[in-house]
């Protein structure tokens, strides 16, 4: 009888492990795809959405299964209570990993961001790329601000201020040459790849990519000394992509404070 019921807490161990870490492999397979080229963001995303709605409940479960799985060995007199809970903790584990790589990137519950994905401080004269235009030949967002379908500047602008009304120009002080210092410090704090740093125009440009999919972002700073003080100005665009769950603008956001 002992042999028998080792023989099923094994078994069940074994089918947690394979219904949380299944869930967690189809998770990390949508940017993983994307990673290795072998399909586009839109099917990496319609993978997430698959799986997304299952995540917390077969992780609940695994962890809910997992505790029992370790008072019932202890019950029994079982010496393998810790290995079966370490599996079926596991399969948790694996789940709560599919849970997290879509929730990480959706906006806080309350707050919702506009559908664009491309924000700039100056609404009127809007930083432009030079660097980056090589790279960004394939990309199929256009580095026109508010020129992607369905979209017009005048939109985007309107979009952009009521989700993002605090981008606006920085003013500061010093002079144009610490502050570009301090911008390519920002920069690189960032975690951004630099393109270009060019100090007589007052211009820098970098690409910064996200983490799970692995998107390529370019921004813009341009300096301008402006009645004594040091204009800031800052345009962050994605490559591909329509709205972008306020990665830019929350992207410049850090930039400012950084800078």
């Amino acid at each position: 009888m002992a042999i028998k019921n080792t023989t099923l807490l094994n078994s069940v161990a074994a089918l947690t492990l394979l219904a949380g870490g299944g869930i967690g492999f189809a998770a990390l397979s949508a940017p993983l795809g994307i990673w290795l080229g072998l399909w586009e963001f839109g099917t990496g995303f319609t993978i997430l959405r698959g799986v997304f709605p299952f995540t917390g409940w077969i992780g609940l479960g695994c962890l809910v299964i997992a505790i029992a799985l370790l008072g019932t060995a202890k019950k029994l007199g079982t010496d393998n209570g810790i290995a079966l809970f370490n599996l079926a903790a596991a399969g948790a584990l694996a789940s709560g990993i599919a849970w997290y790589i879509p929730s990480s990137f959706q906006a806080p519950e309350g707050i919702s961001y506009p559908p664009i994905h491309d924000v700039s401080t100056d609404l009127v004269d809007i930083p432009q790329y030079v660097a980056v235009m090589p790279l960004r030949a394939n990309a199929p967002n256009t580095t026109v601000y508010g020129g992607s379908r369905n979209m017009t500047p005048e939109r985007n602008a309107q979009l952009q201020q009521e989700g993002f009304p605090d981008l606006v120009p920085r003013f500061y002080a010093e002079s144009s040459n610490l502050i570009f210092a301090r911008a390519l410090t920002a920069v690189d704090n960032m975690g951004w790849e630099l393109v270009a740093a060019v100090p007589e125009s007052g211009r820098i440009e970098a690409t910064a990519t996200t983490f799970w999919f692995r998107f390529k972002d370019d921004v813009v700073i341009r300096l301008r000394e402006e009645e004594g003080q040091t204009r800031v100005d800052a345009r962050s665009l994605s490559r591909v992509g329509g709205g972008d769950a306020g990665t830019n603008g929350k992207r410049l956001r850090e930039f400012f404070e950084i800078l």
